[in-house]
C-alpha cells in the first residue's frame, strides 16, 4: 500500500473485505485501540448492514475506485448510523478503492482524510494507481485467505442479523412500512424513498407517521436504538 502514501497524504487507511454471505473482515487498520473497540468491534456486531459502503461493496457492478460521499443516500449525513459510526472518525474526506476478489467477497481499502479534501489532482493521482492498487489488494486478500483458520462459508451470525434487519418491525409493520423503515435506517429522505419505491412524497410521510406510531418512537434515534437493541438480542 506504499503507492497510497506515494501519491497522496492521509490521515489513516483500513482493508475491509465485505462478503455477501457473511459478517465483514478487517484485514487491517490504523486506529488505536480505543477506536477499534468502538469503530470496528460495534460495527461488526451489526451496523454494517446501514453502511453504504457494504451496500455499494456487496452490489453486481460497483467503480473501481470512489469517494465515500458520492455514495451517500441523500439524508445519509443527518442518519443516526452516521452520528454513531462516520461522524466520531472525524473524517473530512474519504476514497475508497474497491477490489471484488472472489463471487461473494470485495476487499476495500479506506484512505481516509481528516484535515482537508482530496484534490482534484489528487484524485487523478489516485485514478492512475487504481489498476496498481487493485492488484496490491488481490495479493494482500490471497495471501489473507490462505492462512484463515477455518473455510469461509455462510456465517450463521450474519444470518441472524439480516433476518433480524429485514424482519424489523414485523409484528406491527406492514411490508411497505418496513421497507420505508429500512430505507430510513439508511439515511434516505421522504423523496429519496419515494423514488427508491416509485410512490408519492406523501404517502412516504403517511406510512412513517404510521410506522413511528406503531413502534411508540418519535425520531430516527429511537427508531436506530430499537434496531441495535434487536440487533444486540439476536
Amino acid at each position: 500500500m506504499e503507492a497510497i502514501g506515494l501519491a497522496v497524504t492521509h490521515e489513516g487507511t483500513c482493508l475491509l473485505a465485505f462478503h455477501n454471505n457473511a459478517s465483514p473482515d478487517v484485514l487491517h487498520h490504523t486506529l488505536e485501540p480505543a477506536g477499534r473497540k468502538h469503530y470496528l468491534e460495534r460495527y461488526l456486531a451489526g451496523p454494517y448492514l446501514l453502511d453504504p459502503l457494504y451496500q455499494l461493496a456487496i452490489r453486481d457492478r460497483k467503480p473501481g475506485l470512489c469517494r465515500f460521499r458520492d455514495a451517500l443516500p441523500d439524508r445519509f449525513r443527518s442518519s443516526e448510523y452516521y452520528r454513531q459510526y462516520c461522524e466520531r472518525t472525524h473524517l473530512l474526506d474519504e476514497m475508497d478503492f474497491l477490489a471484488q476478489v472472489s463471487e461473494r467477497t470485495t476487499v476495500v481499502l479506506v484512505v481516509g482524510r481528516r484535515n482537508r479534501m482530496f484534490t482534484k489532482a489528487e484524485l487523478s493521482r489516485l485514478q492512475l494507481i487504481q489498476p496498481t492498487v487493485e492488484a496490491g489488494i488481490r495479493s494482500i486478500w490471497r495471501l489473507w485467505n490462505v492462512r484463515r483458520t477455518e473455510p469461509h462459508g455462510l456465517d450463521a451470525m450474519h444470518l441472524k442479523l439480516t433476518r433480524c434487519f429485514s424482519h424489523f418491525g414485523e409484528s406491527v409493520l406492514t411490508e411497505r412500512e418496513r421497507q420505508i423503515c429500512q430505507l430510513l435506517l439508511r439515511g434516505h429522505s421522504s423523496k429519496s424513498i419515494a423514488r427508491e419505491l416509485d410512490i408519492a412524497p406523501g404517502t412516504v410521510m403517511v406510512h412513517k407517521r404510521n410506522l413511528f406510531a406503531k413502534l411508540d418512537i418519535s425520531s430516527q434515534y429511537e427508531l436506530f436504538s430499537l434496531l441495535i437493541d434487536e440487533l444486540r438480542r439476536s
